[in-house]
């Protein structure tokens, strides 16, 4: 069966489920700038394509042909939550929304959740479960991982278009020397996260400067 190579994450979880089981994971906890997207994946067990991973093991190459393969392959949700979002509620509750959007994005209702991580995302509409490291470790939530990888990054090079000089188009809105340099010369965005601490900082620290 595609996917399951020495080494490379497995079926065996989605196997033992109680009907469709589908994989949940989210991008974009860490970065200063941008939103957090979450991403659902009930895979075809006939048609899974070949190479599954961890997305943080693949090339940008690689990632975005298995992106098309499993959109054309499989019941693929996107949830996204916005940076106003982020700032409202905090980036675990934000990661969690998104999941949740995912989850019901799915054109297929699945009974099972399998999530990486050690917490389960409240409201789901089914029964969940975590999976500490399980994009490396359970095929369906290593296809999550891709999709949204790739959904955000080309977010994040769209956002640069409009936002240049911070390096969004490859940091991804991560703390990079080129995007702090973006900050010291241009300032915070409508995108940056103001809540962060590095960004919360440069903000105080503009306010005292012109109080």
């Amino acid at each position: 069966m595609g996917g399951e190579a020495a080494g490379a994450p497995h079926y065996h979880y989605e196997r033992a489920g109680p009907g469709p089981v589908c994989g949940i994971d989210e991008v974009g906890r860490g970065p200063w700038a941008g939103p957090v997207v979450a991403a659902a994946v009930i895979l075809d067990p006939l048609a899974i394509p070949e190479g599954l991973n961890d997305s943080k093991r693949l090339s940008p190459e690689r990632r975005a042909e298995l992106a098309a393969l499993l959109e054309a392959r499989a019941v693929v949700a996107l949830g996204v939550a916005s940076v106003a979002e982020i700032e409202a509620m905090n980036i675990l509750q934000a990661s969690f929304l998104a999941m949740r959007r995912a989850t019901l994005g799915l054109a297929t209702r699945p009974a099972l959740a399998l999530v990486d991580g050690n917490k389960a995302p409240p409201g789901l509409p089914c029964t969940c479960r975590p999976i500490v490291g399980g994009d490396a470790l359970v095929l369906s939530i290593a296809a999550a991982s891709i999709v949204a990888k790739v959904a955000r990054d080309r977010m994040m090079v769209a956002l640069a278009q409009q936002f240049p000089g911070y390096g969004w188009e490859t940091n991804m809105g991560y703390g990079t020397r080129t995007h702090q340099d973006g900050l010291a010369r241009f300032g915070v965005t409508p995108h940056h996260r103001r809540s962060f601490r590095p960004i919360h900082k440069m903000l105080c620290g503009a306010d005292s400067v012109s109080a």
